[in-house]
């Protein structure tokens, strides 16, 4: 074979494989793009992942949605919606989770659905064996009307630390469906539980003085104790620490703190002799 007829051929292959690569490279926008929002609240983070169909010149609400029928939301796959923590929706208790969300639209009052993730779907049936299918919350809000959109959006809106507000959006309307974080009632657990880390540390520290003899590491502890709470019980234990690594200027500092501290607390301050003698001993040695 000639060159000439070789070079024929391949300009032959690569003319009818051009098209088809093409074609096969070409990328289109999506009826239905998917989407995102997300927003924090207090300690509680919100997702919601959904589809966002534009009405192109259709009627949305009564037609392309019809009412008083069930509505998945987005089109060709579930809407979902996640919370890192439990919530309040609408007055119900929702726990953390994620959630399929759908509604029931009317013209004058729509219902808000949310099931987990993991159930099944309604009207699938109970295999045998087992429970009955867990109800879908439901949430009940008044529509209003709103600047035309033309796909079809969730946002948040009139968010602080305690609540916020999920907007549905499209076309002229607005459904919006409210949310409350327990921000208060986790702050304050954090912080009793924070109050009692601060022991914890100490006793650690008085571990590693009593049994590792691991002073260093009992410093340690000790002072990861103090930097969450000034307590004369660590401060003795401080000061006990660093008797022991023979840093007794050191140890008659911190066990001064101590004692000044537990005599604050009045009755309290059940090793207040303890500690006076261990400051005499300290003190002979400096």
């Amino acid at each position: 074979m000639t060159i000439a007829k070789t070079l024929q051929i391949v300009v032959a292959a690569l003319a009818l494989a051009g098209p088809a690569q093409a074609q096969a490279e070409l990328e289109l926008p999506r009826d239905c793009p998917t989407a995102r929002v997300s927003q924090q609240v207090g300690l509680t983070e919100i997702v919601v992942e959904y589809g966002s169909p534009a009405a192109t010149g259709r009627r949305v609400w009564g037609t392309l949605v019809p009412y008083d029928r069930p509505w998945s939301i987005s089109q060709g796959r579930p809407t979902t919606i996640r919370f890192s923590r439990d919530v309040t929706v609408g007055g119900a208790p929702v726990a953390a989770g994620t959630y399929r969300l759908s509604a029931i639209p009317s013209k004058d009052a729509w219902t808000f659905l949310l099931a987990r993730a993991g159930d099944r779907a309604a009207g699938a049936g109970t295999p045998a064996g087992a429970g009955p299918e867990p109800a879908p919350i439901r949430v009940r809000v008044r529509p209003k009307a709103a600047p035309h959109r033309e796909r079809l959006t969730f946002l948040f809106s009139d968010f602080n630390s305690e609540r916020t507000s999920l907007d549905l959006e499209w076309e002229n309307l607005r459904a919006s469906l409210p949310i409350a974080a327990n921000t208060a009632a986790e702050v304050q657990a954090s912080i009793k539980e924070l109050d009692g880390a601060w022991r914890s540390y100490a006793n650690a520290a008085r571990f590693m003085l009593e049994t590792k003899k691991d002073f260093d590491a009992g410093l340690k502890y000790a002072n990861q104790s103090l930097a969450l709470k000034e307590d004369w019980y660590t401060f003795w234990i401080k000061a006990s620490l660093l008797a022991a690594k023979h840093d007794y200027k050191g140890a008659i500092e911190q066990g001064e703190r101590a004692y000044q501290l537990g005599n604050e607390l009045g009755d309290g301050f059940v090793l207040e002799p303890e500690l006076k003698k261990a400051l005499a001993d300290w003190k002979k040695k400096v």
